[in-house]
């Protein structure tokens, strides 16, 4: 699936698969991090994949969610900070060098790594979820080295 001469698509239009990573802002505090599980719980919203990073005042929680929209509306009623953005999910190779393999793939194409985190789903299997800084070029050249990139609708 080549790139070349498709038109400049919005990433909610394009074809590619792509999923949607919510970014909440906690202050760093005990007890946050329940608070906003159990505020997701509340709700039909499965926590599929999630990551912590911290800083001295506050802590960015990344969360793949498999209904992105309905968790966007409780986090915004609820007063919380959050930022979207795209992030590849790709089904990690079987074999001990499922990571390599997709290291050395995306490195082919010259794509820079920002951050990824593991889902471990039942129906799924393992995944990565990676954050690039191309997620067209680096969609599409997991696709054509045959890797499995889902997206959102095969969260469901």
């Amino acid at each position: 699936m080549s790139l070349a001469g498709r038109p400049m698509d919005t990433l909610e239009g394009q074809s590619l698969p792509g999923v949607r990573q919510l970014s909440v802002f906690l202050d760093n505090q005990v007890g946050q991090l329940l608070r906003l599980t159990q505020l997701i719980d509340t709700q039909d919203i499965k926590i599929l994949g999630l990551s912590v990073s911290d800083n001295v005042d506050y802590a960015v929680v990344r969360l793949l969610c498999d209904a992105p929209d309905e968790a966007m509306t409780i986090l915004r009623q609820s007063g919380y900070a959050f930022s979207v953005s795209e992030v590849i999910l790709v089904s990690l190779p079987l074999g001990k060098r499922g990571l390599l393999a997709i290291w050395q793939c995306l490195l082919s194409a010259e794509i820079n790594i920002g951050g990824c985190y593991p889902l471990l789903t039942p129906k799924l299997g393992p995944m990565l979820a990676i954050s690039v800084d191309n997620i067209e070029i680096a969609t599409d050249t997991l696709i054509r080295n045959n890797f499995k990139v889902l997206g959102e609708a095969d969260l469901k």
